[in-house]
C-alpha cells in the first residue's frame, strides 16, 4: 500500500498554487518516489480560446523528442486529426470512463500509434481517467509506466490522486477561461485591468495616447454587391491585417466597429512618451498597408491618427458595462479618418500628431471637423 496522505497534502497546499505546469513537474517525481513505476504524466483540459481547444501539461523527463514539449496546445478541429481519432484520450473523452492498456505483445494494428510509440520507448502500461469538475465536465489525467505494469495498489493511488486533482484542474481551467475571454474580447492590457478588478461602472482614468481609427472604404457598396459570406471573409482578413500591425507595434485594439477598428497607443505624457506613441501609431498604419498588399486584401481602407487625452475605463448601464475610451481626442481621430476617402489618402494625421512625431509629412488639406470649432490642418506621411 502507498501512503497517499503526503501526496494529497502537497497537491492541496503547495502544488495547487504553482500552476498546472509546475504541479505536473512536481507530481511526477513524487509519484515515482512513492514507488509508482511512472515514466510519463499528462494532465489535459479543454479551454475556451479563439485558437486553442485544449491544453496538456506533460512530465516526461526521459523524452528528447522536440515534438513532445512539456506544454502542448491543440487547435480547434483536433477531433478530426489522426493523432486524436481512435486514441486513448478520445476513448476517455467519449466514454467518460477510465481506460487502461497494457503495452505488451498483445498490442496490435487496432491500437493507436501513440501506444506503439510509447512501447518502443520502453513503456509497459497506459492508464488514464477523467478528473471530474463540479460543473460536470472533466480534465483527463494520464499515467504511463515503465519497468513493470502498474500494480493494483498503484492504480488505487492514481485514482485517489486523480480525484484530488479534479478541483485543482477545474480552478486553473476557470483561470485560463477568464484570461482567454478577457484577452480575446478586451485585449491584453484592458483584459488584465478587468481581471485585476476594474469592473465598476464609472471606474475611469484619464490618460494620454495616440488614437488610431481605421475602416474599410466602400463598405456599404460592398455589402450591396457581395454575398454575406464574402463580406464577412473580407472583413476578417482586414481585421487580421490591422491586428497584426497594431500588435506588432505596441498598440492595443479596443473595439471592432462594424467595418472599422479603434486602437490605442498609450503614452506616459512625457515628450519622449508622446513621440513614441505617435510614431508607433504611424508605423502601424504603414505596416497595415504593406500587410494588406502581401495578403492581397481586395478592398482599400483608410487610417486616421490623433494624439490627446482620453477617458479610459468602464461605462454603461447598471448591469451591462463596457470598457472603452471616450473624449474629444477620440472624436477627432474618427473625424480625421473620415477624410481619408474624400482626400484619396490611405493615412491622415492630425496637426498634433504631425508636430509631435517629427517625421516628414506633407500638407493634405485644411478641413473643418465636425464638433471642432477651428479648422484643422491634416497631414499625410511624405512617402505616401
Amino acid at each position: 500500500m502507498h501512503d497517499a496522505a503526503s501526496l494529497i497534502r502537497w497537491i492541496v497546499t503547495a502544488g495547487r498554487l504553482q500552476g498546472l505546469r509546475s504541479l505536473t513537474d512536481g507530481l511526477g517525481p513524487r509519484l515515482r518516489d512513492a514507488g509508482v513505476p511512472l515514466m510519463r504524466l499528462r494532465i489535459g483540459m479543454r479551454t475556451t480560446h479563439p485558437l486553442i481547444a485544449a491544453l496538456s501539461f506533460i512530465w516526461d523527463p526521459d523524452s528528447d523528442d522536440p515534438d513532445n514539449p512539456a506544454l502542448q496546445s491543440a487547435t480547434h478541429g483536433m477531433e478530426q486529426r489522426s493523432n486524436y481519432v481512435g486514441s486513448p484520450m478520445e476513448i476517455i473523452a467519449t466514454t467518460e470512463e477510465p481506460y487502461r492498456r497494457r503495452l505488451d505483445d498483445s498490442l496490435g494494428a487496432d491500437d493507436h500509434l501513440i501506444l506503439h510509440e510509447l512501447k518502443a520507448r520502453g513503456a509497459t502500461d497506459w492508464y488514464g481517467r477523467p478528473s471530474w469538475f463540479a460543473t460536470g465536465s472533466f480534465g483527463i489525467v494520464i499515467f504511463v509506466a515503465d519497468r513493470h505494469e502498474f500494480s493494483d495498489a498503484d492504480i488505487a493511488l492514481l485514482d485517489t490522486v486523480t480525484d484530488v486533482l479534479g478541483p485543482v484542474i477545474e480552478a486553473w481551467t476557470h483561470h485560463h477561461l477568464a484570461t482567454a475571454i478577457a484577452t480575446s474580447y478586451l485585449g491584453p492590457r484592458t483584459g488584465q485591468r478587468v481581471l485585476d478588478g476594474q469592473i465598476t461602472r464609472g471606474d475611469i482614468e484619464t490618460t494620454q495616447a495616440a488614437i488610431l481609427f481605421s475602416d474599410i472604404r466602400g463598405w456599404t457598396a460592398l455589402n450591396a454587391a457581395e454575398p454575406p459570406d464574402t463580406v464577412l471573409d473580407i472583413a476578417n482578413r482586414y481585421f487580421e491585417v490591422m491586428s497584426d500591425a497594431i500588435d506588432g507595434n505596441g498598440g492595443e485594439i479596443l473595439k471592432f466597429l462594424g467595418d472599422g477598428i479603434l486602437a490605442l497607443f498609450p503614452s506616459d505624457g512625457t515628450q519622449t512618451g508622446k513621440v513614441q506613441a505617435c510614431r508607433q501609431a504611424l508605423t502601424t498604419a504603414r505596416a497595415a498597408l504593406d500587410l494588406a498588399t502581401t495578403a492581397a486584401l481586395p478592398v482599400p481602407f483608410g487610417t486616421g491618427v490623433h494624439y490627446g487625452e482620453v477617458l479610459y475605463g468602464n461605462v454603461g448601464a447598471r448591469e451591462r458595462i463596457d470598457f472603452t475610451v471616450l473624449g474629444q481626442s477620440v472624436n477627432i481621430a474618427s473625424r480625421v479618418e473620415a477624410f481619408c476617402g474624400r482626400l484619396g489618402e490611405p493615412i491622415l494625421l492630425s496637426d498634433t500628431v504631425a508636430e509631435i512625431a517629427g517625421i516628414a509629412t506633407r500638407h493634405a488639406s485644411t478641413e473643418t471637423l465636425k464638433g471642432v470649432a477651428a479648422p484643422m490642418r491634416l497631414y499625410a506621411p511624405a512617402s505616401s
